[in-house]
């Protein structure tokens, strides 16, 4: 029996206990491999001590806290790190043996035939840069024939393929609203795309970004667009129990609210959504589900106690009326619920490599207004309302449009899972079969 090729992926994002966008990009990334019939490996690099017991390696893969190494001795292993870093770095493998219940972490796991880490590996490469302005070298036994890093990482793996996933240049298009060392992430990325075998990106916008930007040869860099897959088990609750959850836990009616999801961050455009949202009169809430950023009290400026909660006449009796929720998480279950029941979703984002909770809300069937700038329009098509995320006055004539109009607001929801099809994840395991082909690495099946 001929062996499967060997495919691996960073767990750079995956370990993250908040999941981001990226995070979801690697697992889904992960599943499109064992779709394809890859040996599928993936590399941490989280702070988990090594040790020569299996078990005990397991157990740190899903709990650091296995023993505090003494301050003398983290020293001396980051001193030793300088003089060995020409070596680089070797990544144990982690034997999951079904000893450490892990149910708790299913949602988060990716696909995974073999799992491997290198203590600290991350930021082992960051410093590695700043030192000597190369990627940090990193091998495992029986290296893969290609690996694919899901973000500008300065590793590569010698002997494998090296590829590399930019999923935007938001820090160069949009300097302001990131926190990055700009210096430092345009070396990176210049470095990336000029010593990768290839590079990989997530929409025709970014694509361009990065040819014009880092002046990469075109024949060099392949959009494989995004997987949006939700599980069916929230995607197909009953709508009346997902309605139902909505309204126990916030008291929301079906239909009858709107959702903001995402960072609250310069670049996701809240203050203008609020400003927006407050200025259009509509009755409906305003819901925001967002972890607070960097800049968070600048977009959340104009949320004023008078903003939040309004006494309101209801027959005799007074109540208090909350126009504005402001919620900094939600599990993804309910998440899905709050999306499938709202009025609309509004995603005004100043600039998105690919817009994921755009697709994601489509694909539930909610309305769906967003922006006119980089790579929505290209995602969205004619399946959601489009605006100038900085034209204030324009969102508020889209969100009066969606609230006058349920013809409108059927027609959104109709288009919206079909033109989210075009990104489903049978769909992106065919591109990224393609790209794998086209670099010598074709699926098993192929």
């Amino acid at each position: 029996m001929t062996a499967r090729p060997r495919v691996f992926l960073d767990g750079y994002n995956l370990a993250l206990d908040q999941g981001t966008g990226v995070a979801t990009y690697a697992r889904n990334l992960s599943f499109a491999m064992g779709r394809l019939g890859y040996e599928t490996g993936v590399l941490y690099g989280t702070r988990a001590a090594p040790s020569l017991n299996p078990l005990i390696r397991e157990i740190a893969f899903f709990d650091e806290r296995v023993g505090d190494t003494t301050l003398w001795l983290q020293l001396l292993r980051r001193a030793a790190g300088l003089f060995t870093a020409p070596m680089g770095e070797t990544a144990r493998r982690v034997p999951i043996t079904g000893t450490v219940i892990s149910t708790t972490f299913n949602d988060r796991l990716p696909h995974f035939d073999e799992i491997w880490n290198a203590r600290d590996l991350f930021q082992q490469a960051a410093a590695h840069q700043r030192f000597f302005n190369s990627r940090l070298r990193v091998r495992v036994a029986e290296r893969p024939k290609l690996m694919h890093w899901t973000y500008p990482l300065q590793l590569r793996m010698p002997g494998a393929q090296n590829i590399y996933t930019l999923h935007d240049l938001v820090p160069l298009r949009l300097p302001y609203t990131t926190l990055d060392n700009k210096r430092r992430y345009w070396k990176l990325n210049r470095m990336l795309t000029r010593r990768a075998d290839h590079i990989v990106t997530v929409s025709e916008a970014s694509r361009r970004d990065i040819i014009s930007l880092l002046g990469c040869d075109p024949r060099q860099v392949t959009n494989t667009y995004q997987a949006v897959d939700i599980p069916a088990k929230f995607r197909n609750l009953p709508l009346e129990m997902a309605q139902a959850e909505a309204r126990g836990s916030f008291g929301l009616e079906p239909n009858n609210y709107y959702l903001f999801f995402g960072a609250i961050e310069p670049k996701k455009n809240v203050g203008r959504l609020i400003q927006a949202y407050l200025a259009s009169g509509v009755e409906a809430p305003l819901v925001i589900v967002g972890k607070k950023a960097w800049k968070s009290d600048d977009e959340l400026r104009l949320m004023f106690d008078d903003h939040i909660r309004t006494l309101v006449q209801d027959g005799s009796v007074l109540r208090t009326r909350r126009k504005i929720i402001l919620l900094d998480y939600a599990p993804f279950r309910l998440l899905v619920n709050l999306i499938r029941g709202a009025r609309a979703v509004l995603f005004p984002s100043l600039y998105e490599g690919f817009g994921l909770p755009v697709l994601e809300s489509m694909l539930l069937g909610a309305p769906v207004i967003t922006s006119n700038t980089s790579s929505l329009p290209e995602l969205v098509g004619d399946a959601a309302l489009q605006v100038d995320p900085y034209d204030v006055a324009g969102l508020v004539q889209a969100i009066q449009a969606v609230d006058r109009d349920p013809e409108l607001r059927a027609r959104l929801a109709a288009a919206g899972p079909q033109r989210a099809a075009l990104f489903s994840p049978e769909r992106y395991a065919e591109r990224l079969g393609r790209l794998y082909t086209s670099l010598g690495v074709p699926p098993p099946a192929a």
